[in-house]
């Protein structure tokens, strides 16, 4: 069903419908007074739940059912069918629930439930003082899933950016196209800081970490104690050393300042040129031809993504751009930027009076170094995403971690980071859960959106199924015939299948 359907369409759930269609289809989308809510029967019980996700909306009717919980289609975030939490970023609000009878055959649904489950509290021996470097994904989300488990303490997060944490993925695609309103970009609301008792400290640096005093210092001077701390101090842009590259109409994308100077700048400018063909480079490029600009996207790369998602889907990728005017230039790097020009090292001069640089990220992890925690392109954690110093944990792009399978990982996704400041924050209280989640991220080109489960460092055969230019298709990438990772075009239940068939994959017990 798509999001303009009218409740017309579906059964009054209030009128009651068969529980033999509910055994035949295991979920049924239904409305009660002009709510859309979504039956589940799973192992003889009955579960009613909003059909859409608190995300972004998506319809949780194309999800994926898998024990008592609901999977996103679109984001791959996890609710629970029994108490409609947020299991799983990058959602955070819960699903309300909704009183479900049954008889005479048929299941009835009239009245939403008047009180939501608490989630389970994890506490253990609970730390007075909880502090949180960086203001990003895992930051935020660690802050946010330790009041939820009842953490009372002290909880200060701690932010170089001057605008509360905010939905980052965006600020190369929707934000910057101009289609994403400011208010879309916060992942809590303004009262939320303040309803939650979490000292959010925005526009300030860390200047030290004191592992032994357990103290974090502040760049305005203050002092902070710590019982437990989490780095999440994320990634910070490459900016190649190229001549010409601090002049003021060259940028890095990273933050929404660095966005809204971007937009600026784009206001007045006609051409642009985008050094780097990965995913940010093309959603810049994207975003730039919205706005009316023309592009050039220059890269060391035989084809754009091409060491990513591999020949066929790159191709595919780079032909939609050049279809929406974007031009190429593989092979070639930036010698020189100049006011109205850049020069590449074929000795061609593109004209451009904007240039953004999408040459990748670093971790940044000066900080720990200067502590005395170790790094090796990340700071290293165990599986628990612990440091070698007891109650110091890393979340985010800055962590490489051991994994259950002893394998070093670092991995730079969105709901990656979530997920991770999520499992910090119950290990911090607690818990002992290692670090398992599949890898998932999404990256839209105009009308085309790729999802992509799993993380393929490397791989012998990528196997397309269906057909790329129709928009359905799956690329299959696999090593020694093992499955690595999957990514889809119009395939969202596929994506959700193949992320489970992954997670089953890795769990040392299996699924059943």
């Amino acid at each position: 069903m798509s999001s303009h359907d009218s409740e017309d369409d579906l059964p009054d759930l209030t009128k009651g419908v068969a529980f033999d269609a509910l055994l035949r289809e295991g979920t049924l989308l239904g409305h009660v007074a002009g709510k859309q809510v979504l039956l589940a029967h799973v192992d003889d019980e009955l579960f009613a739940v909003d059909a859409r996700c608190t995300h972004y909306g998506a319809p949780l009717s194309k999800g994926l059912v898998v024990g008592d919980t609901i999977r996103c289609p679109w984001h791959h975030a996890c609710f629970s069918l029994r108490s409609g939490e947020a299991l799983g970023a990058p959602a955070f609000s819960p699903l309300g629930r909704w009183e479900v009878e049954r008889y005479d055959g048929s299941v009835f649904v009239h009245r939403r439930a008047i009180k939501q489950p608490g989630a389970d509290a994890v506490l253990g021996d609970e730390p007075r003082d909880v502090v949180i470097v960086g203001g990003g994904a895992a930051g935020f989300a660690c802050a946010e899933m330790l009041r939820r488990r009842g953490y009372s303490g002290r909880l200060t997060l701690i932010s170089q950016d001057a605008e509360a944490p905010y939905d980052r993925p965006n600020v190369s695609k929707d934000y910057l196209a101009g289609t994403a309103p400011d208010d879309w970009m916060p992942l809590g609301s303004g009262s939320f800081y303040s309803e939650k008792d979490i000292h959010l400290r925005l526009a300030t640096g860390v200047t030290a970490i004191d592992l032994a005093a357990r103290t974090v210092s502040a760049s305005d001077g203050v002092t902070l104690n710590f019982d437990r701390l989490l780095l999440a101090t994320g990634a910070e842009p490459v900016r190649p050393p190229i001549p010409g590259a601090s002049q003021p109409h060259v940028f890095t994308l990273r933050s929404m300042a660095d966005s809204r100077a971007i937009m600026a700048r784009a206001a007045a400018a006609r051409r642009a040129v985008v050094l780097g063909s990965g995913f940010i480079g093309l959603e810049v490029a994207a975003a730039l031809r919205g706005r009316g600009l023309e592009v050039h996207v220059v890269s060391l790369e035989q084809r754009s993504l091409e060491r990513i998602v591999g020949p066929q889907l790159g191709e595919f990728i780079q032909r939609l751009h050049e279809s929406n005017g974007v031009v190429f230039h593989l092979r070639s790097s930036l010698v020189e930027i100049s006011r109205d020009h850049v020069v590449l090292d074929n000795g061609d001069e593109l004209a451009a009076d904007l240039v953004v640089l999408g040459a990748g990220v670093k971790p940044r992890s000066a900080l720990a170094e200067a502590a005395g925690l170790a790094t090796t392109d990340g700071i290293l954690t165990d599986e628990y995403l612990e440091t070698d110093v007891p109650g110091v944990y890393v979340a985010g792009d800055a962590v490489r971690w051991r994994d259950v399978d002893g394998r070093s990982r670092r991995v730079e996704h969105w709901v990656v980071a979530q997920r991770q400041g999520q499992l910090v924050a119950e290990n911090m209280l607690g818990g002992r859960k290692p670090f398992s989640a599949v890898p998932f991220f999404w990256s839209t080109h105009y009308d085309v959106t790729i999802r992509y489960v799993g993380h393929a460092a490397g791989w012998d055969e990528a196997i397309v199924e269906g057909d790329m230019e129709a928009r359905d298709c799956a690329v299959i990438y696999r090593r020694g015939g093992m499955l690595q990772a999957v990514a889809t075009i119009g395939r969202d239940l596929q994506s959700l299948e193949y992320e489970r068939q992954l997670e089953c994959s890795a769990s040392q017990s299996g699924c059943h």
